[in-house]
């Protein structure tokens, strides 16, 4: 799910909530060394995303922040902020000349660059998240 989060909205955030957990505590983030990315330039989108990417030529940037069942993807398109939520079931990271994020019939492809490398250790983070997640929410045999 999509949202415009240009302004602040109490139904934003409860949704948000709702959906990939509430923000970690002060006390989480300081033992978790951080819980978002620096921001990282988006190389391509899938069509569907087309919309919130800018128009001319210049040059499109998204960070993504942590939470205890997901993750949030913001994107800044301009003056206009859109966040892209997406649960931990849904995450899928292929690793190809950069990284890409696929959830949703969608996906951000982000450039092998030297911002993306300065987020080497937030991947490895965010990978170890989703683990512990997918551990703790496996079928028995």
């Amino acid at each position: 799910m999509i949202l415009d989060t240009t302004y602040n909205s109490k139904e934003h955030k409860q949704l948000i909530a709702d959906l990939v957990g509430p923000e970690f505590s002060l006390v989480q983030k300081l033992k978790m060394n951080g819980v978002g990315s620096k921001r990282m330039i988006i190389d391509e989108v899938s069509p569907n995303m087309k919309s919130m990417m800018n128009l001319v030529s210049d040059i499109n940037y998204s960070n993504i922040e942590l939470r205890p069942k997901g993750i949030l993807l913001m994107i800044n398109q301009g003056l206009k902020n859109f966040t892209w939520i997406i649960p931990y079931y849904q995450l899928v990271i292929y690793k190809t000349n950069g990284s890409s994020i696929h959830a949703q019939g969608r996906f951000v492809h982000y450039r092998n660059n030297k911002t993306f490398k300065e987020n080497k250790k937030f991947f490895n983070k965010l990978l170890n998240e989703k683990v512990k997640y997918d551990m703790a929410h496996t079928m028995p045999m």
